[in-house]
Parts: structure tokens; sequence; C-alpha cells
């Protein structure tokens, strides 16, 4: 199924769903008692890197088709059989997999995404979160809250993506990662903010155009402009084409810490700002600024971080951030005072039914 006919639950729905598990886990925090929760939190780290191991050998692909048994699961890809089956079993409990009395493994209610090729997959990230060099930044997590310094760049001796670039095998597995962060978001996205109302449309940092193209098929009488480094450019051609978006499409050099291109309507930044310590935010958004005309918009697409203590994935990934880079999630009035600091105003903060928020933007 194309990802444009795919359905998108209304946000009202989402919403209602969020606060009612929100609710939830507030019952069971009265009700267990305060050492069992806290080692169920703390042997959290299992169920990652069982996640994991799944994911890597495939195990939901494995049973993906038909029900099998852990013995003839293991055949398929290598694994150990008594070990596979106490692997699914334990993934079980989660509704990873579901076994019969047979003992046949199929794919459970959560299990679908585990799959590379589901629609909704989230295997590119969980393979990133369980890799061990993944695993060994996080386990300097107290070094991280000490200093406030990434445990990355004290582990590898220099920042995030130099990082990632020279580590061919972990920065293949990084940017699985956010090729997979990209398709969960633009949907959610698409569905939440009306693009047609722009003629020309600048993607910032846009990589290989994923986000762009989903845009311009919505927005049919727009044209779009890819803008990114020349060595991530270089492979947009086959997205935008794919996408029947091509002849629409201008594909720009660059990089957003000189300037960015000039007149644009809207300017989206997807998952760009947060990568960023606050005076370098303000720098490229400054140069964002400066390329508006007077009735441009800026988009952010990025995880807002709600006030109070309302369970949201945002403030877990603002801990990846302190983990591995300089950047941080934001709160709505942390985007306020980074706008200002821009010669931006914020006008308004559009919830979507996933993690991101638009964050939108005009002149000051």
């Amino acid at each position: 199924m194309p990802d444009s006919d795919r359905w998108i639950p209304p946000k009202r729905l989402v919403g209602a769903v969020n606060k009612a598990r929100t609710a939830l886990q507030h019952i069971t925090q009265r009700m267990v008692p305060a050492p069992v929760t806290l080692l169920e939190m703390a042997t959290g780290g299992w169920v990652a890197q069982a996640l994991y191991v799944a994911a890597k050998y495939e195990l939901a692909e494995a049973v993906a088709e038909e029900p099998r048994t852990a013995k003839q699961v293991a055949r398929l890809v290598g694994t150990n059989p008594d070990a596979t089956y106490r692997l699914m079993r334990a993934l079980a409990t989660y509704g990873v997999f579901s076994e019969d009395k047979e003992g046949r493994f199929s794919i459970g209610p959560t299990g679908d995404p585990l799959r590379k090729d589901s629609p909704d997959t989230v295997c590119g990230l969980i393979l990133m979160f369980g890799h061990p060099v993944h695993w060994e930044h996080w386990s300097n997590l107290g070094y991280s809250v000490e200093t406030g310094k990434p445990a990355l760049e004290k582990l590898r001796g220099m920042p995030l993506f130099e990082f990632t670039e020279k580590n061919p095998e972990f920065g293949a597995i990084f940017n699985d990662a956010m090729t997979s962060t990209s398709k969960m978001a633009t949907l959610p996205v698409l569905a939440g903010y009306d693009f047609t109302q722009f003629d020309r449309i600048v993607d910032i940092g846009g990589g290989h155009g994923q986000l762009l193209a989903g845009i311009l098929q919505r927005a049919p009488k727009s044209r779009g402009v890819l803008f990114d480094l020349e060595a991530v450019v270089a492979g947009a051609d086959q997205v935008l084409g794919d996408a029947g978006v091509a002849d629409r499409c201008t594909v720009v050099a660059g990089s957003f810490f000189e300037s960015v291109p000039e007149n644009g309507d809207a300017y989206v930044l997807k998952n760009i700002v947060h990568d960023w310590d606050d005076e370098t935010a303000a720098r490229i958004l400054r140069n964002v600024c400066n390329a508006m005309h007077r009735d441009s918009k800026v988009l952010l697409v990025e995880t807002v971080v709600p006030e109070g203590n309302s369970p949201h994935f945002s403030k877990w990934l603002d801990l990846e951030m302190l983990v591995q880079a300089t950047g941080r999630e934001r709160t709505e009035r942390e985007y306020d005072e980074l706008f200002s600091e821009a010669g931006l105003a914020l006008t308004r903060v559009v919830a979507t039914v996933g993690p991101a928020s638009i964050v939108e933007a005009v002149r000051g």
C-alpha cells in the first residue's frame, strides 16, 4: 500500500489514547510497590537488547508468512534453537510474538514494525539503539550528567557526525535509523499541516528528499528546493523521481552554516535544530531568517517537550541528544527564546499524531 493511502488516526483519538495511557500508568504506579516499579524500569535494558537481537537475526521476518516453531526459526536464521525459543517466549510477553499451543510462533500485535519491510518499521532505530557501540555511549550517561558533555565525544574523541563518517559500519546503522525516523514523521506531518498555501518550499538539510517529496505530492501546485551538503543530495534523484516530483524540485548543494536558498515561501527544517546547542541553532535559524521574504514561514519538525511530568518520548530523546551530541529537545518556551535570538517570532506549535510537532515562526 502506498504511504499516501495509509490511514492516519485523528489527532483527537491519539490524544485521548495517550491521556488514557498516562492515567493507567499513574494508577499502576500507585498500586504497584515502588521497589517493583523501579526493578521493572531497571530491567528495561534487557527488553531493548532482546529486541535488538530479534531484529538483527530477522526473527519477525521468519514468522511473517506462517507460524513456525523456534527450532524451525533457528534453522532459517542460523541461531541456537533453545536460546531462540527463550528469546521469542520473553518477547511474546510484550506482544512482539505470539505462541500457540503447538509451540509455533507468529507475529504478535506489536511485532509487525520489527520487520524491515513493514510500512511502519522501526527496525532501523532498534538496530541502532541496541548496537554495542550505541550501548557503550549510554553506559557513560553518568559522564554526560556530570559534565554536560556528550559521552560519545569522550569515548570516540570526535563529534557524532565525524564519528559516523569515519566509522562506516556504525555510520550505515545510524543513517538507517535516521531514515526510519524520517518515515515515522513524514505521514503525521503531511496530515497535520496544509502545505498547499506555499508556492516555493525549501527543505533545509533535507537529505535525499523523502519529506519534501511527500510534501510536493500533497501540494501538486507547489515547487520545492532540496538543500543539503553535496555528498548528501547526490542521492536524491531516485527518491524525487520515484515520487514523481523531480520536475518540480530543484536540488541545491550547500551548508546551512553559511547560507540557504533565498525567497522561499516556507522553510522546512526536520530534526535539524535539535542536533545543536542554542548558539549554533540560532546561527542556522539566523541564516534562514536572512534568506526569507516578509511573508515567509519557518517550519521546524521537532519533538516539543511538554511541561510537567506527563510521559513523552521527547524527554528520553533529550537524553539521547545529551549522550550522543551537543543538541537538545526544547519546550515551546525555549523555541520562542531561540527564535527571538535569530530574529524570528514563534506563531504556533501544531501537534501531529506522531511524536513530532510543527513549530511555526515568521520574521520578527
